[in-house]
């Protein structure tokens, strides 16, 4: 079920989450405040280079859509193989 098919430009961070369950890792992704409607509190599917690759709150801009799994949260999906730039 698709909430929104348009992707958009999207500020993140990578970030050290207090609660990991039901996630894989330990580095996560999440969009930057004020950006409505992606939300800080959304979980972010994104390349695992996001996380593994740089340090932990690097910022970086990738292009997403916030999408939703039957009966699941809303969450932003951006394809691994897709270019992200890293924002100083």
């Amino acid at each position: 079920m698709n909430v929104n098919t348009e992707y958009k430009e999207i500020k993140v961070e990578s970030y050290l989450p207090k609660d990991t369950s039901g996630r894989h890792g330990k580095v996560h992704i999440r969009p930057l405040p004020r950006q409505e409607p992606f939300l800080p509190t959304m979980f972010v599917a994104c390349s695992k280079d996001l996380s593994y690759d740089f340090p932990v709150g690097t910022k970086f801009l990738i292009k997403g859509k916030i999408t939703q799994r039957k009966d699941g949260t809303p969450f932003i999906y951006s394809n691994y193989k897709w270019d992200y730039v890293v924002l100083k």
